[in-house]
Formats: C-alpha cells, structure tokens, sequence
C-alpha cells in the first residue's frame, strides 16, 4: 500500500501526521472530508493480513514484530519486580488492529473530567455524546446514546458469544450486579454484553473504517514502513519529519505536523526533537529546543488479572484445543464468516464499585469462556487453550492513581523508550484491587456459575487473606494495553503539554492527536476514546488553524 493515493506531492500538503492508529487514522479522513491534504506516515506495514482480519487471529498479534513494536517495562516493585509486556501496534491502524476490538466510551463523567481539565467544553460531555453518535454505526440502532449510520460498524451488543454468558450473567446478578443492555448507554454500571468493532465476521479497525474511504477522496496519501526519528523545524516552528525508510533518510514537509503515535511514541518522538525534561535530554546529548518537564509523565494505565477456574462443561477450549476443533471452527470462519473466530476474547463484562460511596464505578469485568493458564514465553495461546474446559473472570482498575513515566533509554530513534509503569504504588489502587478480586470470588460462587465450576485453579482456594490476596495480583497483574496521558491536554501549562485546541505549547505548527493528549484516563478500553480524539481533534486543528485562530 506504499504511498496509494498519492496524487499530490511532498510539500503540497496542508497536514503531516505520525501514525496510523486509532486517532490518526480517523483524523486523516476527517481533514480530507474537509478539503484537505494529508500525508500520513507509518512506521508499520499493512494491515492486510489474515490474522489482523480475523477477530479471534490477534493472539497470533501479542508477540508478532512484524505488526507490534512489542515494549517491555522496566522492572516494576509493584508487580513483584517483574517486567511487563506492553504490546502496541506497529501496521496500518495502529493498536486497533491488534486490539480486543471492546467498544467502551467510558463514563460520562470523564468527559466532566475532561471538561474540567481542559477549560473547555469542547471536550465535555454533550459535545462528546453527539460525536460518539456521530461515528457510530451500532447494529442495535440507534437511539438517545448510540449511533447509527457513522462510519463505524459496531456489532450487536445483543449476541451471546458461548451458552456460559447467560449463567455468569445471572451469577453477577445474584451477587448484586444487575444487567445492563448498553454499557455506552444512559448508566455504565452492571454486567452484560460487550459492543465489539467488528463487521462482517472481520476486524472493523480505524484504518478499514476511516483511513481506507479517505483514500479515495485523492487527498490522502500514505507512506508505509516510515520511522520518523524527528520533527523538522524553522525557528520555532515545525514544518515537517526526518523519517527512515529502506535504510535511507527521507524528510516530508507539510503546514503542520501533528503526532499521533500514541502514548509511547509521541512522547519519545518529541524528546528526540528536543522537546521534554530539559536536563534529561541534555544528560542523553539532544538539544533542548523546549524545556517542557510533562513530556512522558503522567503516565497512566489500567491493571489488570484473571481468576481461572476448571469447569464441568465444555468451554471454548473444547473446541479450540484440538486439530479437529480448529479444523471445523476455521472452516466455519471461511465459509461463513462466523463461530468462534469471529468474535472477541471478551465475551461479557461489566463496571462495578467497590464502595457503594463511590459515585461511579471504579472496576471492570471481563469474561472469557476459555482459559490459558500454560502459555510458553512469547505465545499468547488465545487458539491453542488449555487442555480441559475452563473460563475466566478478570478485572481491571478503571482509574488508578498511581502515574508512571515514559524516557528516552537512548538517544537512538529506533531503541525503545524506558517505560515505568509504577504500578500499583498508591494505597487506594492496592485497597480496590483487594476488594475486587474478593468480589469476583463472589460472583463465582453464585448460582447458576457456581454450578457448573469445578475447581478454581488461579490463584486457587489456598490463597486467602488479604496479605496472599496482595501477593498473588502484585505478581500477576499486568497492563491491559490502555497506556494514556503522557502528552496531556489541559488548561494548566505547570501540568499539561498541549491545549484544548492540541497544539504543543512553547513552539507553533504542532499539535498532538492522540492517548498520550487524554487529560485523564478513561474509565474502560481506551480505543473509542482515541477514536473520539482523532474525529473531534479535526474539529479543533480546523477551527484554530493557521489564519483562523
């Protein structure tokens, strides 16, 4: 796909923007449906993969360096010293081709929080509620909260994807967690079904719902396997990116820059053009072209852990374990475009609170109806499960407060960043995660789930008091991939890298479109909201664009 629908010529273009996930995907479409010119440069290549296409495909994904930049923290005392991965993706639509594909908005109040971060309510919530409407195309229709008719296809929120969602479902009930129909409805608390990205059995992605309509408008123009390594400047002001590309430099110019790299690469990127901790760029022998001490703090990201349990009954490991099961299920997804490959690894969920004070929720479910408990190092084994029936409860925090730190390792562009998760390193993030793991031990015990478990095998019925609680998901919980806040929005320059308009303060012509600009961290999956970022950053950059603002 190298450079397809290239129909304008390097310095013709009115934007340039780094990266092709979530929100730069979505933010090229909507300059073009403006009028305007867009180049888009990708690290990663394209997305025409089989296992990309696939729903179920993307445990093949986790450790694939062909579509994942694959990172590793540091050494974390909050995980029991142990390193995490962070998978990101690498290929046309970034992380949302690798992705879980949840479509979760997150709660209304958070786009209170962003109101209130950033001065402005162009990021609050009736503005926010009507994008969302906006983008979506919701297979239930469309309603006072969901949309219909976007350009993103949302699956049915209504489809058991196995028989043993209804049981949990019920069992979440019976422990005081009663059903929810639209988790992006009128309330986020309950349990219930997830909204999925998919379409048509396939991955529905930010590239295959934006990036690749936009291509036809002959205002787009995409460059694959481009590493950008910096941002180009005259004076103060950016005017385009060095980038590397077959072993060879290449540079591209445009009226603005815009960095949608996503929480990692956007703060490496401007560290690496002189944009950050001033002494600790110094210290690597970059010149600081804007002390800007925010760049890659902030750093914030859900935490996550499974309770798994041996079941009575067939589970999706039935089927996806053996070569005959893998046989029938991969010929059902090729001739049908259904089964079990054509749905997510989250079944069902659900938001609850840990404290009935709390005035929202504050954790999250997951349900699997397969379990992994014996994966080899660099194997996520989503299609080759464990060999018995078994399922898993997982939970994540919704907002933590501990904050962790992206840095440059090195001054080399293509080393990866030093990422310090600092997870767990606050009192509150510690008390919710014991309360929450108490309550999925709840959930399982109820009727109807309770009936059909045999044995809890993770952590086991020998971890119990709060102290071995502690122990058991210190050692392992880990990301689940919603890394955010590292370039931050907000209305305060002592706390945050852009304004509520996106542009880079101290230096003119950038801005930054993506997770790393959330001035909060969602509560839920993060890929609608980075999406909400792009459709609404066009918003923002056309508005207050050169001559306008």
């Amino acid at each position: 796909m190298t450079d397809r629908g290239r129909q304008i010529m390097d310095g013709d273009f009115d934007y340039l923007i780094v990266g092709s996930g979530s929100s730069g995907s979505v933010l090229a479409a909507r300059l073009a449906e403006a009028g305007k010119r867009v180049l888009v440069l990708e690290a990663g290549g394209s997305d025409r993969r089989f296992f990309v296409q696939m729903p179920l495909g993307y445990g093949k994904l986790f450790y694939d360096p062909r579509v994942n930049w694959a990172y590793r923290t540091e050494a974390d005392p909050g995980l029991a010293g142990n390193s995490d991965y962070w998978p990101r993706g690498k290929v046309l639509g970034g992380s949302s081709s690798i992705n879980a594909m949840v479509w979760i908005r997150g709660d209304a109040s958070d786009y209170e929080d962003w109101q209130a971060a950033t001065g402005s309510d162009h990021w609050g919530w009736e503005t926010v509620r009507a994008a969302y409407r906006a983008i979506e195309d919701n297979a239930d229709g469309a309603d006072a909260w969901r949309g219909q008719g976007g350009p993103l296809h949302i699956r049915s929120g209504r489809v058991p994807a196995h028989p043993l969602v209804g049981p949990f479902l019920d069992a979440c009930a019976a422990a005081g967690l009663p059903r929810n129909a639209d988790f992006n409805g009128e309330r986020q608390e309950g349990a219930g079904l997830y909204q999925l990205t998919i379409k048509g059995g396939r991955r529905n992605s930010a590239a295959r719902a934006f990036l690749r309509p936009a291509l036809k408008t002959g205002r787009v123009a995409i460059t694959l396997k481009a590493h950008v390594t910096r941002i180009l400047f005259e004076g103060n002001r950016a005017i385009g990116v060095e980038y590397a590309r077959g072993g060879q430099r290449h540079q591209a110019r445009a009226g603005e820059v815009i960095l949608s790299g996503g929480a990692i690469n956007t703060p490496q990127l401007l560290m690496l053009s002189g944009i950050g901790p001033g002494a600790a760029l110094a210290a690597q022998g970059i010149e600081v072209r804007l002390d800007q001490p925010n760049v890659g703090r902030h750093l914030n990201d859900h935490q996550g852990i499974n309770y798994t349990y041996r079941m009575t009954v067939p589970t999706m490991n039935d089927i996806l374990r053996p070569w005959w099961g893998k046989a029938l299920v991969g010929m059902q997804y090729l001739l049908t475009g259904k089964g079990p490959l054509s749905v997510s690894i989250n079944h069902a969920g659900g938001f609850f609170r840990t404290d009935p004070a709390l005035n929202r929720p504050n954790m999250q479910l997951y349900f699997q109806a397969f379990s992994t408990l014996m994966p080899r190092e660099g194997e996520r084994p989503i299609l080759s499960p464990d060999p018995f029936p078994g399922l898993s409860i997982g939970l994540s925090n919704c907002r933590p407060t501990s904050r962790g730190e992206i840095a440059l390792a090195s001054p080399d562009p293509f080393a990866a960043p030093r990422i310090t998760a600092n997870a767990f390193s606050t009192e509150s993030d510690v008390a919710e995660m014991l309360a929450a793991v108490k309550f999925i031990r709840q959930i399982a015990a109820q009727k109807p789930i309770a009936d059909v478990i045999a044995e809890e095998l993770r952590p086991g019925p020998g971890t119990e008091g709060d102290e071995a609680l502690i122990a058991d998901f210190r050692a392992r919980s880990g990301t689940v991939f919603h890394p955010s806040c590292t370039a931050r929005m907000g209305a305060d320059p002592a706390t945050s890298v852009v304004d509520s308009d996106l542009r880079v303060r101290g230096v003119q012509g950038l801005r930054v479109c993506d997770a790393s600009a959330f001035p909060t961290l969602i509560g839920g999956n993060t890929n609608a909201p980075a999406i909400l970022m792009g459709w609404l950053g066009a918003e923002r950059i056309l508005a207050t664009a050169p001559g306008r603002g």
